[in-house]
């Protein structure tokens, strides 16, 4: 099981990724949301320049607010920094586009947008449509060094809803899931990748799965609803569900026992776009009182790695049994300290 670390893009968040890199953690990723945090790329650059190992990358961009060529162009630019070192994660787009009022990005979107990226990563160009008009495109003077096309960069898909993990399956270089912790949600999960992998006449052995979550070690005879667990899980908690919860409309698509849990959270973030901007207030760093009301100890445990070391170290294994082989943790109180923690309980 690979270990890495995930953030909110920041200037200043190559700081981490450099602690992480010295104890061990081969990938760390940051988040694309425009109206929230600052620009990915330019964080990345920043980590480039500093890093020698860990793996970089986007978690997660979209189709709706850049361009491919843009896309293409601004990961290609990293990877010039950080040669075979740079991944692009990339889905549907959740707060990018709902803290803006905007319904995520159709599933025929994503799948072209990735085509058009990767023919360009790869250099054979693109037909892309551009103003109702199509047209070939493709990078004209990659060789002049502006942007590096020759070191192959890896498209990861990133989903939570059946369609676009069966998306995932037949087009993702790699997988990245969302607080899929519950064995029951973790099964159901890979179960419509595989199934886009088998449509794709791909093995799911040939594809990675990363898990992206959150972790807390409890201490000796404390409860997951502590009040310090809260601060330290809490935002991923609220994320995780809102994406859930907005990613699988029908509820039956998910485990019977979480069902009532992440419904909870639907209408929470279900705003109309007057009010979008409140309902992402302090998203992924901070929880909303409203919010905090809904995180029971079921839905906490099983979108997080909390628990004792033991039980941390069992989920890792259980995770890794069902085919996961990156999990990327995302701190939010006592940076520092929280890698160091994790880095020592997952390696035993």
């Amino acid at each position: 099981m690979q270990i890495g670390v995930a953030f909110p893009a920041s200037t200043t968040q190559y700081e981490p990724i450099v602690l992480a890199e010295s104890l061990g953690y081969t990938h760390a990723w940051l988040d694309d949301s425009q109206m929230l945090f600052s620009d990915p790329y330019i964080s990345l650059a920043l980590a480039a320049e500093r890093t020698s190992s860990i793996r970089l990358g986007v978690g997660v961009t979209n189709p709706s607010t850049r361009t491919p060529a843009v896309t293409a162009n601004a990961i290609a630019t990293v990877n010039r920094l950080a040669p075979g070192r740079v991944t692009l994660g990339i889905g549907t787009g959740n707060t990018a586009l709902r803290a803006m009022g905007l319904p995520a990005a159709r599933i025929a979107e994503l799948a072209t947008h990735i085509d058009v990226v990767r023919g360009l990563l790869m250099g054979a160009g693109a037909r892309h449509t551009v103003k109702g008009a199509e047209r070939d495109i493709f990078f004209i003077s990659p060789e002049q060094g502006w942007i590096d096309i020759s070191t192959p960069i890896p498209i990861w898909v990133a989903g939570s809803g059946p369609r676009v993990l069966r998306l995932a399956g037949e087009r993702g270089d790699g997988v990245i899931l969302f607080g899929t912790v519950d064995p029951e949600l973790l099964q159901s999960a890979i179960s419509h990748v595989r199934r886009g992998a088998v449509l794709a006449g791909r093995r799911m052995e040939d594809i990675p799965v990363m898990v992206m979550t959150a972790y807390c070690l409890l201490e000796p005879g404390e409860s997951a609803l502590s009040e310090r667990v809260r601060r330290r899980i809490g935002p991923f908690v609220s994320s995780a569900a809102n994406i859930l919860a907005l990613s699988n409309p029908d509820p039956t698509q998910l485990p019977a026992h979480l069902q009532e849990d992440i419904a909870a959270f639907r209408d929470v973030f279900r705003r109309p776009a007057s009010h979008a901007h409140s309902a992402y207030a302090s998203y992924a760093t901070g929880v909303r009182p409203d919010v905090a009301e809904l995180m029971t100890e079921r839905i906490i445990r099983s979108t997080t790695l909390t628990g004792t070391g033991h039980q941390v170290r069992a989920h890792l294994a259980d995770m890794e049994e069902a085919g996961v082989g990156y999990v990327a943790i995302r701190p939010v109180v006592d940076i520092p300290g929280t890698i160091r923690s994790f880095a020592e309980v997952a390696r035993g």
